[in-house]
């Protein structure tokens, strides 16, 4: 047993880290559109930015993120 016992190899956390940023941008992609009185209507906010690219960025991250908790790329240790 090694000094640091991690549940998870190093490639999993490179696939976590890459999968919170591809959220981060996707939930930045969907912030704006605010009208500017703050009454007024701003059709904006119906960007294809903001209802297709975005919720495609945002959604590959969780895929990306369930990849990486899930795939096990920890070497196989032997019992001997």
């Amino acid at each position: 047993m090694s000094k640091r016992d991690f549940a998870f190899g190093k490639m999993n956390f490179i696939l976590i880290a890459i999968a919170v940023v591809f959220i981060v941008i996707g939930f930045v992609l969907m912030s704006g559109g605010v009208s500017v009185d703050g009454v007024s209507f701003n059709p904006e906010i119906f960007s294809s930015r903001r209802i297709v690219i975005a919720p495609v960025v945002t959604m590959f991250g969780f895929i990306l993120m369930f990849a990486g908790i899930l795939i096990n790329t920890k070497p196989k240790e032997t019992a001997e």
